[in-house]
């Protein structure tokens, strides 16, 4: 469709047929008047005027209606829209709609095309459970300041939530649907493409994706350009798999970026005390990285195969420790060089779980289950005897020690909900860090700097530290002067954040995300 042909829908005939076939009727230039008057409140239905959608509708009914062009030659969308808000309990908005099933990819470049309005006033994609003002939804949007957010309303009728990223537009928005997990992803050119969140909403299966533009005023109009649209659903299908993603997140900003994305699974990475690799496991094996990005290599392990995601860089950066499943015994500590080499066993008795060098890395700190109870044990580099630093029953795990060497965290459920807790290195002075809340929290992570605590939250009825769970990233500062804070939303538990694995600059930290993918059938 041509943009002259904008004012000629009622009529059936481009805009110059228009004007010389009315110059003579009153009726004609009525109708025309009319037409003009009542075009921003219409919603045009052509299949030309609305490109790859089936419907448009003003959601909550707004005062000042929307409207949408299609420009067939350019493949993209101008779409004006009024409405108050797109938040709280119920909405009001233009959407420009797609009834659509299963999973979904959702990509389109976002811009403004007019200077004034409101600076809040929104505009991109939506997967929406019905067309009602108050509906359950998802959706990904440009703000006119910059911002971009990511917000959901998980039930009809309930409270709106979002997560906002520092990275403003311009920037692609890639918001995709994996069964009842969405994941809104920035990507940008010459750059790695940022997470803003991942986030599970229990929409049906069947639901509404779209364009939408809101004013935020609801006397005024909004209008916004959409480039490069992309709208696929149904389109994978095939038994779900799992995809790792390994994501560097800005611990002041909340910044997200990807360095690995693969359709396997892997877990914990560590940073190297140089800041140049990072190290996980998959399949057994030890696996490092550049940490600017780059392809993964085998560590050679030799005979230690069945690596778990216990794994890290002594402070020297000169070797690590790791745990080994052996078929006759459980879990055993050992030490290899960091370059790879033979490993040493350092722990007889299993099983046992590294977690942490000491600074002057003579001794280590794992969790190891003895006489039925798993507690916190510490032994020297060279093996020994373990010397037994907790004694609470139930689960104390995930120790690490202080960069100052002083104080050892671990995460314990003796009073029934797991929490962090701290203690002197002879395990002496045993206190509770984390607050009693809605989370059960797991492995902190101090920073190099001694200054913040980064851990993983479950929702507090979770059992255990699990896979695949909503799970939240928390960070609260040593001393305890703020409560925790969310800094990331994701899809993961086990294998997320198990490990050390700050950066040395005391600013960023590594972990993995996942998704229950479908896998693509080969042609």
């Amino acid at each position: 469709m041509k943009r002259d042909s904008l004012f000629a829908y009622g009529f059936g005939m481009n805009f110059t047929t228009c004007i010389i076939q009315m110059k003579n009727c009153k009726l004609c230039w009525l109708a025309f008047i009319i037409f003009v008057t009542l075009y921003p409140f219409m919603s045009c239905t052509t299949p030309d005027s609305l490109g790859i959608f089936e419907g448009v509708t003003n959601i909550g009914a707004p005062s000042m209606g929307g409207s949408i062009l299609y420009d067939s030659e350019t493949d993209e969308y101008t779409i004006t829209g009024g409405g108050e808000d797109i938040y709280g309990v119920s909405d009001e908005f233009f959407f420009a709609w797609k009834q659509v099933e299963g999973d979904l990819i959702l990509e389109a470049n976002v811009e403004f095309t007019e200077s004034t309005g409101h600076p809040y006033r929104k505009a991109g994609w939506m997967v929406r459970e019905s067309l009602d003002a108050d509906a359950a939804y998802v959706d990904a949007l440009i703000h006119a300041d910059g911002l971009i957010a990511l917000q959901w309303r998980s039930e009809t009728g309930g409270m709106t939530h979002e997560v906002t990223t520092s990275v403003p537009a311009p920037a692609t928005l890639r918001l995709e649907r994996t069964a009842d997990l969405f994941t809104l992803y920035l990507d940008r050119p010459s750059d790695r493409t940022v997470v803003v969140a991942n986030i599970t909403v229990n929409l049906s299966a069947s639901a509404y994706a779209g364009l939408v533009v809101c004013a935020h005023d609801p006397t005024a109009r909004a209008t916004a350009k959409f480039r490069n649209i992309h709208l696929e659903h149904n389109a994978a299908i095939g038994e779900r798999i799992v995809e790792s993603t390994l994501e560097i997140m800005d611990s002041h900003t909340g910044e997200r970026q990807i360095v690995r994305q693969a359709e396997e699974h892997f877990e914990a990475p560590n940073w190297s005390p140089d800041s140049l690799t990072l190290l996980y496991n998959h399949g057994g094996r030890l696996y490092h990285m550049p940490s600017a990005g780059g392809g993964p290599q085998m560590l050679d392990t030799q005979f230690a195969d069945r690596c778990n995601n216990d794994h890290g860089y002594s402070p020297d950066g000169t070797e690590i420790a790791l745990s080994h499943h052996t078929a006759e015994q459980g879990s055993q500590i050992y030490i290899v060089p960091s370059t790879g080499g033979f490993p040493r066993l350092v722990t007889e008795l299993d099983p046992s779980y590294w977690h942490g060098w000491s600074p002057d890395a003579q001794n280590l700190v794992y969790c190891a289950r003895r006489n039925n109870n798993y507690d916190v044990y510490m032994i020297r580099r060279y093996g020994g005897d373990e010397v037994r630093l907790t004694e609470a029953e139930g689960l104390d795990d995930g120790p690490e020690y202080a960069p100052d060497g002083q104080t050892i965290y671990f995460n314990s459920d003796r009073t029934g909900q797991m929490k962090i807790w701290q203690m002197n290195p002879d395990g002496t002075n045993q206190m509770q860090v984390t607050p009693d809340d809605e989370f059960g929290d797991w492995f902190a992570h101090p920073s190099p700097d001694g200054n913040s605590l980064v851990f993983l939250s479950y929702d507090r009825s979770v059992e255990g530290h699990p896979p695949n769970k909503d799970v939240k990233l928390r960070i609260m500062p040593v001393d305890r002067s703020e409560k925790p804070k969310i800094i990331a939303h994701l899809f993961g538990g086990q294998g997320t954040i198990n490990v050390p694995s700050w950066s040395p600059d005391s600013r960023h930290f590594a972990f993995v995300s996942y998704r229950l993918i479908r896998q693509r059938t080969q042609d």
